[in-house]
C-alpha cells in the first residue's frame, strides 16, 4: 500500500475513533497531538502533509459543538489566573491600607524611644546597682 494513502486512512480512522469517544492509542483529546498519536503518525503529518485532514478534524469538532481540550484547559488556566489576580489585588489593597497605620506606630515608637533615651541621660535618674546577694557559707 502507498505510505501516504495508508497514513491518510489511519488518520481518518483515528478521527472517527476520537470523535466517537473510543480512542485506542491516545487520551482521546480533541487535539492534533492526540489525533497523530491515535493514528500512529508524526504530528507534522497533520500540520504539513495532510492539512486538509487536520482542517476536517477541527471542522468536525466544531460542528459537534465540542470544545477542544486545549481550549478547555486554557480557559481553566485563565479562570485560575483571574482569581489569583483578584486575590493578589485584594491583598495589595489591604497592605496599602496597613501602611499608614504602620507608619504611625513606627513614629510613636520612635518618639517613645527618644523620650526614654533622654530620661536615661538626665542626671536625676541614675541607675544604682544593687548589692550582690551573699552566698551562704
Amino acid at each position: 500500500m502507498i505510505p501516504a494513502l495508508d497514513e491518510r486512512n489511519r488518520i481518518r480512522a483515528a478521527m472517527e475513533r476520537i470523535l466517537d469517544g473510543t480512542p485506542q492509542n491516545s487520551n482521546g483529546a480533541l487535539t492534533i497531538v492526540a489525533l497523530a498519536q491515535e493514528a500512529g503518525v508524526p504530528r507534522n503529518a497533520l500540520t504539513q502533509r495532510h492539512t486538509d485532514l487536520r482542517n476536517d478534524f477541527y471542522e468536525q469538532v466544531k460542528q459537534r459543538g465540542a470544545t477542544p481540550d486545549v481550549e478547555t484547559r486554557l480557559r481553566q488556566i485563565i479562570t485560575n489566573l483571574k482569581q489569583t489576580i483578584a486575590n493578589k489585588n485584594e491583598e495589595l489593597e489591604q497592605l496599602r491600607a496597613d501602611v499608614p497605620a504602620l507608619i504611625r506606630v513606627v513614629n510613636q515608637l520612635t518618639l517613645e524611644n527618644q523620650q526614654l533615651r533622654e530620661e536615661l541621660g538626665s542626671p536625676r535618674h541614675r541607675v544604682v546597682p544593687l548589692p550582690s546577694p551573699r552566698k551562704p557559707s
